[in-house]
């Protein structure tokens, strides 16, 4: 497993089971904080479902999912695991069990955001609505579950004007600000992957989930994504984990590349290390075992 100076999200001896299916087994890897992380594999290798292990859709079989707010907080890692916590906090950090929290806790507490393979917005919403139930959790304390609200109270007034604020930031940001008002299911394509980008930053995540983000994109729109996801990282201090199977983009946009084949890990590192890498080779074009044994050996 890579070691990390910095380390935000740790995965540990994680194995997911269906039944008789081992979907993922035994996956240990480390995403560092600040950094762009790639989970790359063949089809069927088990990717989406470590996402929704980590985002809490699914309870792992087995293994440890801890994310870490602030530096140091992983010191406390086996003290939180003996107690049956989820979660630990103290002088300004935190540390979370993910693997213990159902996945709207792993959202509104532990930080983390997501999108998905498939588009999910709500296309009869605007493109601005769609910003602002991202928001929901922060519009639904500041309302006082709803009575502030009612009658109009100036604290629940401030927290709505914040809301539209951020909304439209992120919108000028993605280049949609003049589609505020249209229905998010009347963008395009491309238009639809970069608002559903914005709606996660809207949840201020320390940790940006993507899965397949370049699906379905021109090469222009991967330019620009690539261009976004540097942004969103060097500006919001987000680190990012993304599914792709666009090895242009990987390359272009990734400081650490996991491949997974099977449900199991067979390469990590830097992407140039990966993509040189005999096994992953081998996971891409189907090469058989013994050709893979006779690359290593350096035989012909």
């Amino acid at each position: 497993m890579r070691a990390h100076a910095d380390p935000l999200l740790r995965v540990e001896h994680l194995s997911m089971r269906f039944g008789g299916l081992i979907a993922v087994e035994d996956l240990s890897f480390v995403a560092g904080r600040g950094e762009i992380t790639a989970l790359i594999g063949p089809n069927g290798a088990g990717k989406t479902t470590v996402f929704n292990c980590i985002t809490g859709f699914y309870t792992p079989s087995e293994g440890r999912i801890s994310l870490a707010h602030g530096g140091g907080a992983f010191a406390s890692i086996e003290r939180l695991t003996a107690s049956g916590k989820r979660s630990l906090r103290r002088s300004g950090a935190a540390l979370y069990l993910l693997e213990r929290m159902p996945d709207y806790l792993v959202a509104r507490q532990a930080r983390v955001a997501r999108t998905f393979q498939n588009i999910r917005l709500f296309p009869a919403m605007t493109v601005l609505e769609n910003l602002l139930v991202a928001q929901h959790n922060a519009l639904t304390l500041a309302s006082g579950f709803t009575l502030l609200g009612l009658i109009g109270a100036r604290s629940y007034a401030r927290a709505e004007a914040a809301a539209l604020q951020k909304a439209r930031r992120w919108l000028a940001r993605v280049g949609l600000i003049e589609r505020a008002d249209d229905a998010a299911g009347e963008l395009a394509y491309g238009a639809q992957r970069r608002l559903e980008i914005a709606r996660a930053m809207c949840a201020d995540p320390v940790l940006l989930c993507l899965d397949e983000p370049a699906a379905g994109l021109n090469p222009r729109e991967k330019a620009e994504l690539a261009e976004l996801l540097h942004a969103i990282r060097a500006e919001h201090a987000v680190s990012i984990l993304l599914i792709e199977h666009d090895m242009g983009v990987v390359m272009d946009i990734s400081d650490h590349v996991i491949v997974l084949d099977y449900g199991r890990k067979i390469a990590d590192g830097a992407p140039q290390e990966v993509t040189r890498d005999a096994r992953v080779i081998a996971a891409y074009l189907g090469v058989a075992d013994d050709e893979i044994a006779k690359a290593e050996a350096g035989l012909p």
